[in-house]
């Protein structure tokens, strides 16, 4: 289905991220998996075998960006799509008045840093390179996919930084779109709910059954698999760009 196609994969060692590059090794395409040096990288790449190739990355730094788009040249001659998966998660309260203590600034500047500013990061440097293909028949030359949360729209308490970050990604969805539409490249963000991701699966599994009960259909954690389905939805259909799709299986979270 996607033979020959090249995505570059920001978190891809793992979760959302190791999800989406199995789904599309698996139909033919080839892969550029960026991740921590402290990563599962190096295996999950050897496991996907010759069509794919891991490149240390922190997404804050340009160097390490554009070193992974060189390595992706290299080996693959080209980029048609990439899947922005890499972020981390933080939970303060504005306050601690128990300990007289506000919210760590440090805290809330490394989330925005991490999961907007590193998002924005790739996006302005894969657009030079996905910008030099040949168009096809309807004028487009590749994909940008970004990763928020449903947080972007109903964060919980302690999600103050969260929230802020992956409301930033939604909000520069459209404007990127509009941005990279002559140049044939669309734009589109998908902002999943509770899914079983290495971060959830380090709760306890009373409190995993306890998340699960909360989503209204399926009424259960979403499969990364799942997730990469979307992926390859969006990359099928040329009529979705400037868009945020939730995939939560209706879940509003809660206070």
């Amino acid at each position: 289905m996607f033979k020959g196609l090249v995505c570059i994969i920001t978190g891809g060692a793992s979760g959302l991220g190791r999800a989406t590059a199995e789904l599309l090794v698996k139909q033919g395409g080839r892969i550029t998996i960026c991740d921590l040096p402290t990563s599962p990288g190096p295996d999950t790449a050897k496991q996907l075998g010759e069509n794919a190739a891991f490149v240390p990355v922190d997404v804050t730094s340009e160097k390490d960006v554009k070193n992974a788009l060189q390595t992706t040249m290299d080996k693959f001659g080209r980029l048609d799509v990439a899947v922005n998966c890499a972020g981390i998660a933080s939970a303060s309260r504005i306050y601690n008045f128990k300990k007289n203590q506000p919210f760590d600034l440090k805290l809330f500047q490394k989330t925005i840093e991490v999961n907007l500013v590193g998002t924005f990061n790739v996006i302005r440097l894969v657009a030079g390179m996905i910008g030099k293909n040949a168009p096809d028949a309807d004028g487009q030359r590749g994909v940008i996919i970004n990763t928020a949360s449903v947080a972007a729209f109903d964060g919980q308490i302690g999600q103050a930084a969260y929230s802020a970050s992956k409301a930033g990604v939604v909000g520069m969805t459209l404007p990127i779109a509009r941005d990279l539409a002559k140049q044939g490249i669309r734009v589109v963000t998908i902002a999943p709910g509770l899914f079983r991701t290495p971060m959830m699966q380090k709760l306890p599994e009373p409190a995993i059954k306890e998340l699960e009960a909360s989503v209204p259909f399926p009424p259960r954690l979403g499969n990364p698999h799942e997730y990469a389905l979307l992926v390859q939805s969006i990359i099928q259909n040329p009529m979705l760009n400037g868009e945020t799709i939730r995939l939560d299986g209706s879940l509003r979270m809660q206070p």
